[in-house]
């Protein structure tokens, strides 16, 4: 049983794609070969922001107020055909790849099938007591305007060079400062609470700078040995304290637009908190709070019951109640800068390059933000999926133990709803009461809705205006308005091609678990992990026994290729000029799948002359000269012993390559197959 990671038709193939069809052909053809059944059933995902991000730009619109004021219906039915845009490409692309796939009948994400089976899993899950709703800091994309599940902020990080904040804050009743230091300036405003580490050692200091200072003894002489003249040290210690120490001292607020908000709370805030997170590593050893803004923000603020205070709306806009209304975030970061330096505040604002992350659709920032979400508790069934990840055969196996291992030994609840239209409907219906209720088919829908129509789409805005009986009172419940993480669709598609469990039962079950898949390595925390979350979910099982890891293609020069740096390499190009047999060869033989691979015409050429030429020129020989004697080999018995030595060498030199490449194929080894296949040739 192969299952086929299902690609996005409104994108276009590109050179990897080459290589992962080649090798999903590779094990599919072999084991039809040795006389097996093998279902190759093709897939297309279909939902999610990369589809509205194209329909947007086809309309011209910009941000979800515009596609409300265009219409949700209209959008939803751009949203369908945006999704065929290349599907033409794509089935030409894989037809001359050779990719032997059902292609007239695949699995489609947004079909009513297919999402039905999914409400099943959901409605499954949500019994369990696995789906929740929470109040959490969650990675959110502003332009999008909808929050990211963690292994999604995982393919966006980019390495980006900004200005950190080192902040003088005013201590109550003192003529001292604490010197605390914040990467984000543009949060600053929200600060409700300074936070040190209760064992580490704290001082007091007259710096050269003419202020006093509080700030952590270790890092001393980072922050303030600049400071050190001739004739004058940087600094003199007058007081020692542990953290804990200071625990609850009070400063002044940084910006009055906080201690408004703050004070409207009736909650006490702007002072020392304590936490082991803070480490001694860089800054000052004392953080800045800003609970609506962090998770390590939000779990020293429930700890002391800080007040919450968010100046930043949901397209990631400073507030009106700042001074900074109406910028972007990462805008605001100079402006911040810059008043806080002409009010004396600003110590410092060093540079500094870390890794940043941004919405892998837009290429936006993500803003770390406090949100009502959906999320699914893969926490409390982390045991059980490190378990049956340890079922699996992964090649390589240090990707399944280490990377992937790795992930799931730290694992994070799915953020699993979406603030958007296309997408899979989250099946969970509210009532004024508080009840709330899980719908897991559409006869269970039609059963407990006085207006659904027969014919009902499962997509927004139509599922939204069907209204479901409380049956706990009586009244009209209406669905939440989420939509889901389009990596649910793809990691459904085990039983969700089935329709099951409304139809073929009997079929999926007998096909499942899936004994061999392969994508690039960057699925690992896509499409692997989806796959394998919901089946432990489901099915307490792994969803898959072999999975090959494929590394990414570069160019000549080992760069990554991009449209932008002008190295990228048209697939069908490529195609055309080398014939897909050379370029499958290249791949199947030049490298471990899941190393990087270069490729580049001279290497493709030189396989092909090399080997396929070789190979050519043998079997022309041997027919031209077959054809003149009209010979034919039926005709002829083999008597061994009256071979001679060299024959009986040949005979036994394809033998044991029959008996090696068998043995290396039966366990996935495409290299080392090309390699003993090789060998035999070039004897």
């Amino acid at each position: 049983m192969f299952y086929d990671g299902p690609p996005t038709a409104n994108g276009k193939p590109h050179v990897g794609h080459v290589v992962t069809r080649a090798i999903k052909d590779m094990i599919p053809r072999y084991r039809t070969m040795k006389g097996y059944q093998v279902p190759r059933k093709a897939g297309w995902d279909t939902h999610g922001l990369p589809v509205e991000l194209e329909v947007e730009k086809e309309l011209g619109l910009d941000g979800k107020e515009q596609i409300e004021q265009y219409g949700v219906e209209p959008f939803i039915e751009r949203c369908k055909a945006n999704v065929w845009k290349y599907k033409g490409m794509w089935e030409e692309f894989s037809e001359t790849v050779g990719f032997w796939a059902d292609m007239e009948n695949p699995y489609v994400t947004y079909y009513d099938d297919f999402i039905e089976s999914e409400w099943w899993a959901l409605k499954t899950i949500w019994d369990k007591g696995l789906l929740y709703k929470g109040f959490k800091i969650v990675p959110y994309c502003p332009r999008c305007g909808t929050p990211l599940s963690s292994h999604e902020v995982a393919q966006g990080y980019k390495d980006v060079k900004e200005r950190s904040a080192i902040v003088r804050f005013k201590v109550k009743g003192e003529d001292a400062y604490f010197l605390a230091w914040t990467t984000t300036p543009w949060t600053l405003p929200s600060n409700v609470a300074l936070c040190v580490n209760p064992e580490d050692t704290y001082c007091k200091v007259k710096a050269a700078d003419g202020y006093t200072y509080y700030m952590a003894e270790a890092l001393l002489e980072n922050v303030l040995g600049r400071l050190k003249t001739e004739d004058a040290p940087a600094y003199e210690i007058l007081e020692t304290y542990k953290g804990k120490d200071l625990e609850y001292k009070e400063y002044e607020p940084l910006f009055k637009c906080s201690g408004d908000v703050a004070a409207k709370q009736n909650k006490k805030g702007f002072f020392v908190a304590c936490d082991s997170y803070v480490t001694m590593s860089d800054g000052t050893g004392i953080v800045h709070i800003a609970p609506a803004f962090g998770e390590d923000d939000a779990k020293v603020g429930r700890k002391y019951d800080l007040p919450f205070v968010q100046l930043v709306d949901s397209k990631g806009e400073m507030t009106k109640e700042t001074p900074y209304a109406g910028l972007f975030v990462k805008k605001a970061d100079p402006e911040v800068l810059k008043d806080l330096e002409a009010e004396g505040k600003l110590f410092a604002a060093p540079k500094f390059e870390h890794s940043y992350p941004h919405c892998w659709r837009c290429n936006t920032p993500l803003i770390y933000y406090a949100r009502e979400s959906w999320f699914i508790k893969m926490t409390a069934v982390k045991d059980h999926l490190i378990a049956n990840n340890n079922t699996i055969n992964w090649i390589p196996e240090s990707i399944g133990k280490g990377r992937f291992g790795d992930w799931l030994t730290n694992v994070q609840d799915w953020g699993l709803s979406r603030n958007r239209y296309w997408g899979t409907p989250l099946n969970i219906w509210q009532c004024s009461c508080g009840h709330m209720h899980a719908i897991g088919s559409k006869e269970e829908l039609k059963k407990m809705s006085p207006d659904c129509p027969d014919n009902i789409e499962l997509h927004r805005p139509f599922i939204d205006q069907v209204h479901v009986t409380c049956p706990k009172c009586g009244k009209p419940m209406t669905r939440v308005p989420e939509v889901i993480d389009c990596w649910f669709d793809s990691g459904s598609m085990p039983f969700a091609q089935y329709h099951y469990p409304f139809e073929n039962k009997e079929v999926f079950e007998k096909n499942f678990p899936a004994d061999f898949i392969s994508e690039a390595v960057d699925q690992t925390r896509g499409w692997f992990y989806s796959l394998l979350a919901i089946s432990t979910l489901l099915f307490d099982k792994a969803p898959y026994k072999n999975v090959i890891v494929l590394g990414h293609i570069q160019d000549k020069d080992g760069q990554k290729m991009s449209k932008s740096k002008g190295n990228a390499v048209d697939p069908m190009d490529a195609l055309r000029q080398h014939g897909a047999d050379a370029i499958r060869w290249y791949f199947y033989s030049n490298s471990a799948p899941w190393l990087p691979n270069r490729f580049h015409d001279d290497a493709v050429k030189e396989g092909r002359s090399k080997f396929m030429g070789t190979l050519w020129n043998t079997y022309a020989f041997y027919v031209l000269y077959a054809n003149i004697d009209n010979f034919n080999p039926m005709e002829h018995t083999l008597d061994y012993e009256k071979l001679s030595v060299m024959d009986k060498w040949i005979l036994s030199k394809l033998n044991s390559t029959i008996q090696t490449c068998d043995s290396s194929l039966e366990n996935y080894k495409i290299p080392e197959t090309a390699k003993h296949f090789r060998n035999l040739l070039m004897i």
